[in-house]
């Protein structure tokens, strides 16, 4: 293995920092290994197998050089390419005759990196429309994000998390400008440092840094109109001046969204013939006014020492309106009665978090660690108010009552957190560190129910439940580098006391319960190069996960639809274990194919119970649950202007578990594929053209029926600092939920949801400034595992 070494400079020998180096080998320039040039304009690029290889060097403003060859064999193992000049570009327009460029896909030993820059069509859009179009991610209209075909993934940002789920994650990734994304790493088997939370694996969103002093910033607005107008405003602002770097991110939105929801129920009596129909109609309608912050700053106290603070915040009002109509047929098709529910919502949501942190380099290029200390606060309300009217067939009003409830709630999050990495001889590598934390929710339910102009409280729905869990964590990682033969091994040991408390009411007694348990989660990644040059690599990994329930989810409240249908908390959730294993093949880091086999014990899915006639959504443990699949991925140049990107997977799902109804064994087979095409035209326009389909799926309880979307954009780069985007997505509007409810005592259901997913956007994005970035990398906070689970 060799090393190659140098320093960049400008015309006038001035240093140049935050300069980007890549050693290139081939025909078609394959990036081999890249860097960045440091304060002093050094750069070291190591590990390098013996070989002839092109060095470029470029940088905004100047030139790319691009003509040192570098030849490393047993003689000469080590090189320093002396001083490369930058021209300035403006007056060296004529001597760039050769380009390179990162490849659109990385395969690494544990996760999948895709580098945004090459993703034409991510020009002038969003971090989420960069993250949608990376290998088998897919987000659902509901603001789901999936990993190869599996929930449950925990999404960050700079290795931070993103204090955000759902519909509200979607917004705020949709507010980060695609153009300061510089990598997505997909990660299904994260190595041991991470937390072991998150069955469906890891998504890191790496934001581009450079190393340049002053002051920069982007203002990026976006507006959407579907049925209903949406906003999506940013505003990012970041200075550096001697040892002070502070930054900060302002976000605004406002978004009125539509669910048009069905659900039929088809009742039977016990000899399996017909007894009465429910068919419910809801026409749900939210909407939100959001902001959120982000500021913070670090101190260099010298080259080897960093303290940083940050502080971050989030406030959210909105209102829920429903609208819901549900018809009673009786045995001979006629109709019995209705039922029309308006019920409104008022919610509000508060998130606050403050972060201190120190990284230590002990010495350069040599051990170092960091510390996070982290507290974090959520608050929630949720003033409700359901208005029920029952008519008989004749329209007559029969029956009239109301619900109301308020349903305050609190979440408090303490974390510490230490890494220590220790390079060693030889290629290899050691992490090790340890992690506590501690969560305390208090949840609070009051109903009154009003029913002839006379309240009481509805004791069946009100409660007070507290939840408490501490966590202690440490983990080992080594990991090395050889020339065929590459492998990283982990241990995370994880221990877990819970303490949950109803508290109970004037009817219903308290109850308690307590667990601990504690945990291993092994990591381990071979990759074998099967040819001198890594054209062909194979690569096998395994991994033990844990998928904690939410904390909302184990909140035993009762929250109606309507007075036929509740959603109910489930307090006797357990953890879910899922063992991942996995066998690829790569071809050029162009085309990937891949076998996995996942099990999972306890894995928590929705589940549908009816009793006398209602229907209870409530979270659910199921027993065991076997994911085998198969899939083929690539990203290949057709042309200099077209690029075409594709991820294709068949899974097999085999879900067994005692269930309402006895024993429910399910299985079946679904294919997905999601393709894009990306066009680079000239004087700066760039189009995209992307789509995903989904044969029937078997999941559960659930069958849910084919769906798919397909969506277009254009975007002009009108300057180095202004690009304008137009997007229209779900072109075709067939990105509907549509499915059937099995395993339901005596019972055949099914459900349609269409959302305002078909959609035109325009976006603006201005930068000013300078790119600045850290002087490190400060990889994360102590707090991700435990915020991940905090649902909205």
């Amino acid at each position: 293995m060799g090393t190659v070494s140098g320093k960049v400079t400008d015309s006038l020998q001035r240093p140049l920092e935050g300069a980007t180096v890549l050693l290139v080998t081939g025909a078609k320039e394959v990036t081999v290994k890249s860097a960045l040039s440091d304060d002093k304009g050094a750069f070291v690029l190591e590990k390098i197998k013996f070989g002839t290889y092109k060095l470029i060097v470029s940088m905004t403003g100047f030139s790319k050089e691009t003509g040192v060859t570098v030849i490393l064999n047993e003689e000469k193992n080590t090189i320093n390419v002396g001083t490369v000049k930058l021209m300035n570009a403006a007056t060296n327009l004529q001597g760039v005759t050769v380009t390179s460029q990162r490849p659109p896909v990385e395969r690494r030993i544990d996760r999948t990196v895709v580098n945004a820059d090459q993703m034409v069509s991510a020009a002038g859009s969003t971090a989420l429309d960069v993250l949608e179009r990376s290998p088998g991610v897919s987000v659902d209209n509901n603001g789901i994000i999936s990993l190869k075909g599996k929930n449950g993934v925990t999404i960050f940002v700079d290795d931070k998390f993103t204090y955000l789920s759902g519909a509200d994650l979607e917004n705020y990734l949709r507010s980060l400008p695609a153009s300061s994304v510089d990598q997505i790493e997909l990660m299904t088997n994260p190595p041991a440092k991470y937390d072991a939370a998150g069955g469906g694996g890891v998504i890191n969103i790496r934001l581009k840094r450079t190393k340049t002093k002053g002051f920069n910033g982007s203002l990026n607005t976006a507006y959407t109109q579907g049925k209903y107008a949406k906003t999506n405003n940013s505003a990012n602002f970041n200075y550096r001046s001697g040892k002070y770097n502070l930054f900060s991110t302002l976000t605004q939105n406002y978004a009125t969204n539509f669910s048009d929801l069905t659900i039929n129920r088809h009742f039977k009596k016990p000899d399996g013939s017909r007894y009465y129909d429910f068919l419910q109609s809801t026409y749900i309608k939210p909407s939100g006014l959001a902001f959120s912050a982000k500021v913070g700053t670090d101190y260099y106290a010298n080259e080897k020492t960093t303290f940083g603070v940050v502080l971050t915040g989030v406030t959210r009002k909105g209102e829920r309106n429903n609208d819901n109509t549900s018809q009673i047929l009786n045995t001979s098709y006629q109709l019995d009665s209705t039922i029309v529910a308006h019920n409104t919502q008022d919610n509000s949501f508060k998130n606050g978090g403050i972060n201190l942190n120190l990284r230590k380099r002990i010495r350069k290029n040599g051990p170092e660690f960091s510390i996070d200390a982290d507290y974090i606060h959520y608050g929630t309300g949720n003033v409700q108010e359901f208005n029920n009217f029952t008519f008989l067939a004749d329209n007559t009003l029969s029956q009239q009552d109301r619900l109301d409830g308020d349903l305050p709630a609190g979440i408090n999050i303490y974390s510490l957190k230490t890494d220590y990495t220790h390079p060693l001889k030889k290629g290899w590598k050691v992490d090790a560190g340890a992690k506590s934390s501690q969560t305390e929710t208090d949840n609070v339910a009051d109903y009154f129910s009003t029913i002839n102009n006379v309240t009481k409280p509805d004791y069946d729905k009100t409660n007070h439940f507290i939840y408490k869990e501490i966590i202690h964590a440490a983990y080992i990682n080594s990991s090395h580098e050889g020339k065929r033969w590459s492998m990283q091994l982990g241990l995370r040991a994880e221990n877990t006391v819970s303490n949950g408390k109803q508290l109970g009411n004037a009817v219903k007694p308290d109850s308690a319960f307590k667990r601990t348990y504690t945990s291993l989660f092994p990591t381990a990644y071979l990759n074998y190069k099967l040819d001198s040059v890594g054209n062909h690599t194979l690569t096998l990994d395994y991994g033990r996960r844990i998928n904690r329930p939410y904390y909302q989810d184990l909140n035993p409240f009762i929250s109606p639809l309507d007075k036929f249908t509740y959603y109910v908390g489930n307090p006797y959730l357990q953890p879910a274990y899922t063992h991942n294993v996995q066998l690829s093949y790569s071809y050029k880091n162009r085309i990937t194919v891949g076998f996995r086999y996942s099990s999972t014990l306890n894995n928590t899915n929705e589940t549908i119970e009816i009793v006398n006639g209602t229907y209870y959504s409530r979270p659910g443990n199921i027993g065991k649950i076997t994911n085998i699949s198969g899939s083929l991925e690539g990203d290949l140049p057709l042309r200099k202007w077209l690029n075409f990107g594709f991820y294709s997977e068949v899974t097999n799902i085999h879900s067994k578990t005692n269930f309402y109804t006895g024993f429910l064994d399910t299985q079946g087979t679904f294919w997905y594929v999601q393709p894009n095409l990306r066009f680079t035209f000239k004087k700066g326009w760039a189009a995209q053209l992307d789509g995903v389909y989904q044969t029937g799926l078997t999941s559960n309880q659930f069958y849910l029926l084919e769906r798919g979307r397909l969506n277009a954009g254009v975007s002009k780069k009108v300057s180095t600092a202004l690009t304008v985007r137009a997007a229209v997505n779900d072109i075709l509007y067939t990105n509907i939920n549509r499915g059937i409810i099995n395993n339901l005592a005596n019972t055949e259901a099914n459900w349609r949801n269409a959302n305002d997913s078909r959609t035109f956007s325009i976006a603006i994005a201005y930068r000013f400034g300078k790119a600045i970035a850290d002087l490190r990398k400060h990889s994360q906070n102590s707090a991700q595992q435990e915020q991940s689970r905090v649902k909205e």
